[in-house]
């Protein structure tokens, strides 16, 4: 059974001891929760793996403390400098050249010389990280392609029995997964998230490229479906079908609603907790309503245009 720990001291050094002895441990970040493991180990990151059914070509994100501990790990081009600079801890997980001897596990590379990394901004996190002393490789703490969890219940209803332990932190502030940026040579972005768009390209003073289509993930997040409910979902919906849950936003009511205000932090701290409501309530078909394509709008479309997408 999975052990629920509080975010005490006691708490935090129960769950460094288990990532210390090789287990998994879920635990909370302001984007989502975690499933952590020792990023040095082979058999610990393949447990992560294990938990979550997860595509062994799907890399992994390493999360470190502070900004000081990824220069152990990868070199920074001097764009990924600057966005380290303005957006660290945050979230932001850049996709970096991985030094030679940095000791991380092939498994969480999935076999490239790139490693994902980022500094979480989330005092719970930091402190566990601390604790631990190692990388920890962290996806989301969810079978895979399933919806992201925002509070410790979710990870427990996905993964209870199949790791070590959840560290409880509270609900997520930010709910949906960091950014992603890569270099090829210059800044890309791999995946939409917590971080808006126009905030990088603000401090870069430029526009980001984009990832080609169909190329192999380089980064997390980037599989067709995935952060997918179990029931059909229908995007750009302004009136439900017959069989459908809508769910609304701004002016759009729907059954509940994901920000009826029309702001679209508050609709992506809400986006997976009332996905889960439905996943919960049996709901078979849910329909969603637009969502403009700007700042956290970006992220939130990907995030429900992959979970729309036919399941393999």
């Amino acid at each position: 059974m999975t052990e629920r720990l509080t975010s005490d001291p006691e708490g935090i050094a129960r769950a460094a001891a288990f990532l210390s002895a090789g287990r998994c441990v879920g635990f909370p970040t302001e984007t989502v929760y975690g499933l952590g493991a020792d990023a040095t180990s082979d058999r610990a990151v393949a447990a992560i793996f294990e938990a979550k059914d997860r595509p062994r070509f799907n890399p992994l994100i390493v999360h470190l403390p502070d900004p000081g501990a990824v220069a152990a790990l990868c070199d920074m081009p001097e764009a990924a400098e600057r966005l380290a600079a303005a957006f660290w801890p945050g979230a932001l997980t850049l996709v970096l050249p991985l030094r030679s001897g940095a000791g991380i596990s092939p498994l969480v590379t999935a076999g490239l010389e790139t490693l994902a990394v980022r500094v979480p901004d989330h005092a719970v996190a930091r402190e566990l990280l601390r604790a631990v002393g190692r990388p920890v490789a962290a996806p989301s703490a969810n079978p895979s392609g399933r919806l992201s969890p925002t509070t410790a219940a979710h990870v427990l209803a996905g993964l209870d029995g199949r790791i070590a332990a959840v560290l409880d932190g509270g609900p997520c502030g930010v709910g949906v997964e960091s950014t992603i940026v890569g270099f090829d040579p210059g800044p890309v972005l791999l995946r939409p998230g917590g971080l808006p768009r126009e905030a990088l390209e603000a401090c870069l003073g430029g526009t980001l490229g984009e990832v080609m289509p169909g190329r192999r993930p380089v980064a997390p997040g980037q599989l067709v479906s995935h952060y997918a409910p179990r029931g059909a979902l229908r995007m750009e919906a302004t009136v439900a079908r017959e069989g459908e849950v809508l769910v609304g936003f701004g002016a759009v009511a729907g059954a509940v609603s994901l920000s009826a205000a029309g702001d679209l932090v508050e609709a992506a701290a809400a986006l997976f907790p009332v996905l889960h409501r439905l996943d919960a309530a049996g709901v078979e078909r849910i329909a969603v309503a637009p969502i403009p394509e700007t700042g956290l709008g970006l992220a939130i479309n990907d995030r429900l245009r992959r979970a729309a997408a036919p399941r393999g």
